[in-house]
């Protein structure tokens, strides 16, 4: 039977030691899922590598919005590299786009550079590329090790044929690691269509929270990764033939 590895994209200290919990093989660490995903701050970054005896890799984009960056973006990303290779985290996430949705190419090899001895993950930019043939030959020459997509689609499991058809371009040469909408009911059909070796998924619930009434126009709910989530997805991957 393959094994298949989970990776859990964790918004929280607490999110990514759930992760953990539920089973995963590593976690994506970063900050503001709900906008895509940031980079998480210094403490959580040290203390999510000090408690987790898994892999461990952190989100670098600067804020929400496109993947177009300023010069002094792609600078605080680079520093932010840097600070996780310090940190002896074992990857990092990253992508950037020109102005024309094509790879950043001297951007992105900047920050490989300051990822070397980490492994690199090409994010969901790559789902905003005029032509996803030629950025996946790109993220490749760049030297990373999987590339995170939905297919181009709102979820993986529409995305499924895209993806597929990633994986016999990439031939090998990276893992192409499905994310968005992947739930215990869609990853066995998702992994026998596209033959995928990993998959992404949130795994969150919302919880509900506490300490009297919050800012003015603010939920005081928020979502955290929840184990018993994990654990289902975890089965049904192990499941999945």
């Amino acid at each position: 039977m393959m094994v298949r590895l989970l990776e859990v994209a964790a918004n929280s200290l607490e999110s990514a030691l759930q992760a953990r919990q539920g089973g995963a093989d590593r976690v994506e660490l970063c900050e503001n899922l709900g906008e895509g995903g940031t980079t998480p701050s210094f403490g959580t970054i040290a203390l999510a590598r000090e408690y987790l005896d898994i892999a461990l890799h952190v989100l670098i984009r600067p804020r929400a919005g496109d993947f177009v960056y300023t010069p002094r973006e792609w600078e605080a990303m680079r520093c932010d590299v840097e600070l996780c290779a310090k940190l002896g985290c074992d990857g990092v996430v990253i992508g950037g786009l020109t102005a024309s949705a094509e790879i950043d190419m001297d951007d992105c090899r900047m920050l490989m550079d300051a990822a070397a001895g980490m492994q690199v993950t090409f994010h969901r930019a790559y789902d905003c590329v005029s032509d996803r043939t030629s950025a996946l030959e790109h993220i490749i020459a760049l030297g990373c090790s999987r590339v995170l997509t939905s297919g181009g689609a709102d979820g993986a499991p529409q995305g499924a044929a895209a993806i597929a058809h990633d994986v016999t371009r990439a031939a090998g040469r990276l893992i192409i690691l499905p994310g968005a909408g992947i739930s215990p009911e869609t990853v066995g059909p998702l992994v026998r269509t596209t033959g995928v070796q990993e998959v992404h998924a949130s795994c969150k619930a919302l919880v509900q929270g506490q300490g009297g009434i919050g800012p003015a126009g603010l939920d005081r709910d928020f979502w955290q990764t929840d184990a018993s989530r994990v654990q289902a997805l975890r089965l049904a991957l192990d499941a999945a033939i």
